[in-house]
């Protein structure tokens, strides 16, 4: 365990101007510009222990509990000595440079939204996309560069990127090192640049991407094409492409999830005597098999011809619901020979009775409700 009194050579009844006289004598020893990197865990425990020798409270803190009053962030929790170390002595001070910034940087990713149909989303599809995007100017092939001429060394910092200044501080003389203002850190300067992009090395265009939509897209799905965003100053690499799909309604369909739902309008007498009818569907025409005896919103289901699953084989489901259509305008004989039948069945005073609850609309209400 440090004892922070001892590394800065200070006893426990130290005033703050003790503390920190000992201190300033202790950084112009062991600053690295001095004493050498060997000498870099020596200034950061003074340092460290200066931080908190130096806040009343923290002294307080660390007087009751030493190091561990300060939890598993140790004794420098909150401001370590990177922070004492800019503060004193700049950014790159007492470290080597970093070195000449690149002049190409990496572009911006894009975001291209897409509307499709129904059936593309269900099939999958490929479409042609017009993009306005950042390309690599053809003129300078991104050197930012005149065709036949190249940068040049910065005299300034002389192909380092970074200039070296020596300050005054309470420690003494202090070199510093920062960014080369001159050629904005890059080491080299574009003496003439290329006119068609303005030494940019990217020109904004116009061009055309085939992307690949797969089955079981749905509307915000985003589609990522690696690399085909916005090229970088300097004709850096690209950014990526975003396209994110839009699905458009459709007039008999209605998506839910991977299954597709539709309704199928039926006469009264076909759902009673039972009938096939033929359906329109995605795939093509099916057969419907109407049973005798179906009943209002009963649901038949056509299994794989619902949408294709995202990344996965496989199909959902289309549900077919069966809208049974009571006749309003009828003829002297059809209302003749529905009284018959009425007649037979027993039907003509019919005595209303409640339905079981499992059963019936409000059953049916209730399942929708609790999403059963």
């Amino acid at each position: 365990m440090n004892d922070y009194y001892e590394i800065l050579g200070v006893s426990r009844q130290a005033s703050q101007e003790e503390i920190k006289k000992a201190y300033r004598k202790l950084a112009r020893k062991l600053h690295p510009d001095v004493a050498g990197p060997d000498a870099q865990d020596k200034f950061k425990d003074v340092t460290r222990a200066y931080e908190v020798l130096s806040n009343p409270e923290k002294r307080q803190m660390y007087d009751v509990g030493g190091e561990q009053a300060f939890g598993a962030g140790g004794a420098g929790a909150g401001f370590g000595f990177q922070d004492i170390f800019e503060t004193f002595f700049g950014a790159a001070a007492g470290g080597a440079a970093r070195g000449p910034v690149p002049r190409g940087r990496r572009g911006q990713d894009a975001l291209v939204r897409l509307d499709i149909d129904l059936e593309e989303a269900v099939f999958g599809t490929a479409r042609e996309l017009q993009v306005d995007t950042a390309v690599v100017c053809p003129t300078c092939n991104g050197t930012c560069c005149r065709p036949g001429t190249h940068p040049e060394t910065c005299a300034v910092c002389h192909g380092r990127g970074s200039v070296q200044r020596v300050t005054r501080s309470f420690l003494g003389q202090v070199m510093s090192t920062s960014a080369c203002t001159a050629c904005q850190g890059h080491g080299t300067i574009i003496p003439d640049p290329c006119q068609d992009c303005s030494g940019e090395g990217r020109v904004r265009t116009r061009r055309s991407l085939r992307v690949e939509v797969p089955a079981g897209v749905d509307s915000g799905t985003r589609i990522r094409m690696a690399g085909q965003g916005e090229v970088g100053p300097g004709g850096g690499p690209a950014g990526d492409l975003y396209v994110e799909i839009r699905e458009k309604a459709h007039p008999a369909f209605v998506r839910r999830g991977d299954d597709l739902h539709c309704t199928l309008a039926i006469p009264m007498t076909a759902a009673a005597l039972g009938t096939v009818v033929e359906l329109d569907t995605l795939d093509g025409v099916r057969e419907i098999d109407v049973e005798p005896g179906t009943q209002p919103e009963q649901v038949i289901t056509l299994r794989d011809l619902g949408v294709g699953h995202l990344n996965r084989a496989g199909r959902g489901d289309l549900h077919v619901h069966l809208d049974v259509q009571t006749p309003t305008r009828l003829d002297d004989r059809q209302r003749e020979l529905l009284a018959e039948l009425a007649a037979l069945r027993g039907e003509e005073q019919p005595e209303p009775r409640l339905a079981a609850s499992g059963s019936g609309v409000f059953s049916k209400l209730r399942d929708k409700l609790s999403g059963r």
